[in-house]
């Protein structure tokens, strides 16, 4: 097919709030991976929490982040997206605001009589509310606002492309504002961000449909108890947050390292995005046509072993060019496993009940944010202060090493069992 046909499949395959929604999208992942990438340093160096309590913190902000979209989708699909983006942008631009405000000298005199870790703990969780609603909305956009089958296939394409861009672009922008005015106002342009997003929606984006009913709040927690009965299910949906634990310390564990043990003027914003995200972007395609042969269940395990490699490359000898190697690891692994995790859950799923099963597909990441950050948090603190840093590096490899024996297993013992 040739160019001037793929611009136009581009043009008449989509409802013009795909582009409105995408370019939302865009900019709310920019807004999220630019303070997500400061939050540790901005938490300990600004805030004054230890290493622990940062951890704790954003447990409860990411768990958050991944956990309510449950609720965030029903009213979403109950309000209409474009109220949906409206609630979200304001709450988001609010939430940011005010966990930048903490570290800002104008506010010093207000936060200084407060208790700021529950203070902190209120706002994180008023912001992971807002965000809740961002990803029900989008994808639903990019399902009702694609014309065919064709192109929806091409929007999640693009939906997909377009989040690890605000992967690499938003910690970009993070590093210059950190760089040249401190982590709080990296904050301010995740609001800023999201309030423009406020008005893009206002303006531009349309609704492709009615809100129409739908499942109630309590038909979607007896849909999670429904889940949750069924033993094979979360047995993978815990072998798969181990793997995400490994991805977190990404944001948790390597800019205290990077700060601490190989310079504190470090970019490690820039590390950790181009080498991640930017790795994606590159060797995406490539790597889904080289690897698209393999077994579903092979897949996510060599992905699982793949991306182990992170902390195998780091510990060997920390520095910044092994660190980057390590991360793009970790990338090229996601490559492999990550666009068959959902061919994957239909495969595990009864009949009849994938799409039910679908829904609860962030729920690894849920998981892995409320235990995995605590656990990074503390393992850092407690390494350091032992005087063994290298004690994260033997910790992290055995957590990777665990996924991948117990996928192993997990294949040989229930997949094949049926």
């Amino acid at each position: 097919m040739n160019l001037s046909a793929e611009i136009q499949k581009l043009k008449s395959g989509f409802h013009p709030s795909f582009w409105v929604a995408n370019v939302m999208e865009l900019f709310e992942r920019l807004a999220y991976y630019g303070q997500q990438i400061v939050f540790m340093i901005y938490l300990r160096n600004n805030l004054h929490f230890t290493e622990t309590e940062a951890g704790q913190l954003s447990g409860i902000f990411g768990g958050l982040i991944y956990l309510l979209p449950i609720l965030g989708g029903t009213l979403a699909d109950k309000w209409g997206f474009k109220k949906a983006f409206n609630v979200a942008f304001t709450i988001l631009g609010i939430g940011y605001f005010l966990i930048g405000s903490m570290g800002l000298s104008v506010f010093s005199s207000f936060y200084s009589s407060t208790p700021n870790y529950w203070l902190l703990m209120l706002f994180l969780i008023f912001t992971a509310f807002g965000g809740s609603f961002i990803k029900p909305s989008v994808l639903g956009t990019v399902a009702v606002a694609s014309k065919d089958s064709d192109s929806k296939s091409l929007g999640f394409a693009i939906y997909y492309w377009l989040v690890n861009a605000g992967a690499m672009i938003g910690p970009t922008i993070a590093y210059l504002v950190r760089d040249s005015f401190g982590n709080e106002f990296v904050y301010m342009v995740s609001a800023i961000s999201c309030f423009a997003m406020l008005v893009v929606n206002m303006i531009f984006y349309k609704d492709v449909h009615e809100p129409s009913d739908v499942e109630t709040l309590a038909k979607k927690i007896a849909n999670l108890f429904v889940v949750l009965r069924n033993y094979k299910f979360m047995i993978f949906l815990f072998i798969y947050s181990l793997y995400w634990i490994i991805f977190w310390q990404e944001f948790i564990i390597v800019p205290y390292y990077v700060t601490d043990y190989i310079s504190a003027t470090a970019p490690y914003e820039i590390i950790q995005s181009w080498a991640g995200a930017g790795a994606i972007i590159l060797l995406q395609i490539p790597v889904n046509r080289f690897t698209k042969n393999l077994h579903t269940s092979k897949a996510i395990m060599y992905g699982f072993a793949i991306s182990s490699l992170i902390w195998i490359v780091i510990g060997i000898y920390p520095s910044i060019p092994t660190i980057v190697a390590g991360i793009v690891a970790f990338a090229i692994g996601e490559m492999v496993q990550a666009p068959r995790y959902y061919e994957y859950i239909s495969e595990i799923a009864p009949e009849g009940q994938q799409g039910l099963y679908q829904g609860f597909a962030f729920l690894p990441i849920a998981i892995a944010r409320f235990a995995g950050d605590p656990f990074g948090g503390w393992l850092y603190q407690t390494s350091k202060a032992s005087g063994h840093p290298e004690y994260i590096w033997f910790s992290m490899i055995g957590i990777g090493l665990l996924s991948v024996l117990l996928m192993y297993l997990y294949n040989k013992f229930l997949v094949k069992a049926e």
